[in-house]
């Protein structure tokens, strides 16, 4: 491509205090972010979290209530979408069905008037690097969702501009055809060097996509970071339940004389410097059955999914998920022992949800391997 450097490093997007309401209904509450040049940012959430919202007014579509948006250095609150330096890809793809390949990609470049021997050598370029040489002529119908969904990253990817904004533009495929444009989009990125700002619900698509990750919950941000540390270190109980398949278990720790025990045991887990309510995360990975010494946790059921599989439990009075490797030939009302280390816990304040970081590396900080209780 004939996009200099200094053109993919001019494409941070940062976001300062972005408000949206329609009348009494609030879609996004004052959030903030940076999406930095040439890296790969997701905004993820479940369904009406505030991150379509978000990307339509990074794009220009919609107006802001409050808030300031930058890109490339410039103030774009209120710039028409055309001057943002941005190209979009949409989730319907938005391909003209009257129009060939060749003119769809190059409709932008047709509409700017840009002369015809550039559009040809950009279509040359752009086709290449997507593998459509030989669909140029074909009219989207005669496409496959992958197809389509390269001709729509084509028409994107021609316009040549320093920031790239998606709308989960993958939904409407099927979980292989997903994976394939997971891996050919972080690829194009990379290769390009332009910045990318990809809206998502899907978080197994945001951790394999993202360079950062901004979690999104009820028109706030819930935490943003990078997607090791939003899978290792949620900063919240709101980030604990929504990341992971299936996600953390969360315990209720209640305080005792002798320490913080799980509801429903009366036997401590941990003994910490502090006398109120915790949740105890554990995610289901880091759980294993041992033949002794653990806690006894009965079997309710059991998931069987090809490689591992997934064993709910009753633990005292709460319910916790365990992945266990391959098939287990276990039957409901079994008891189980179960057994995890120290450095798998996550501790969590009750009352506001937020992470408890001096706990947690207090409980990481112990010798040996939970799951007998505090001796």
């Amino acid at each position: 491509m004939s996009r200099s450097a200094d053109a993919a490093a001019g494409g941070e997007v940062r976001v300062e205090g972005l408000v949206r309401r329609w009348g009494d209904t609030t879609a996004l509450d004052g959030i903030s972010f940076t999406a930095e040049a040439g890296r790969f940012t997701v905004l993820l959430g479940p369904s009406g979290c505030g991150k379509s919202t978000t990307l339509r007014l990074v794009a220009g579509i919609d107006a802001a209530t409050a808030g300031r948006i930058h890109i490339a250095g410039q103030e774009v609150t209120h710039a028409p979408p055309a001057a943002r330096g941005i190209a979009m890809v949409f989730q319907s793809y938005a391909l003209f069905p009257h129009l060939n390949v060749a003119e769809n990609i190059l409709f932008g470049l047709k509409v700017r008037r840009i002369a015809r021997a550039e559009r040809e050598a950009r279509l040359n370029r752009v086709a290449a690097l997507l593998g459509l040489e030989a669909l140029l002529g074909r009219k989207p119908a005669q496409l496959s969702g992958g197809q389509q969904q390269r001709v729509a990253l084509g028409r994107a990817i021609i316009a040549e501009k320093p920031v790239c904004l998606m709308d989960e533009p993958l939904s409407n495929l099927d979980a292989k055809l997903r994976h394939e444009m997971r891996t050919e989009i972080r690829s194009l990125q990379r290769k390009l060097g332009i910045t990318m700002l990809y809206v998502t619900h899907d978080q197994a698509e945001a951790i394999a996509l993202a360079d950062r990750i901004v979690l999104l919950h009820e028109g706030r941000i819930a935490q943003d970071a990078g997607p090791e540390a939003i899978y290792g270190a949620p900063a919240n109980l709101t980030v604990a339940r929504f990341i992971g398949t299936p996600p953390m278990n969360l315990l209720q720790l209640e305080p005792g004389a002798n320490g913080h025990a799980i509801r429903g045991l009366e036997r401590p887990l941990l003994r910490l410097p502090v006398a109120r309510p915790l949740v105890l995360g554990l995610r289901p990975e880091d759980i294993a059955a041992v033949d002794t010494g653990g806690q006894p946790a009965v079997v309710e059921g059991l998931e069987y999914l090809g490689a591992d599989s997934l064993v709910d439990c009753r633990l005292g009075a709460e319910r916790l998920t365990v992945r266990m490797q391959g098939a287990q030939r276990l039957q409901a009302g079994q008891v189980l022992q179960l057994r995890w280390s120290p450095r798998a816990m996550h501790l969590f304040d009750a009352d506001t949800g937020e992470r408890l970081d001096e706990l947690t590396h207090a409980a990481a900080g112990m010798a040996t391997g939970c799951g007998g209780g505090a001796g």
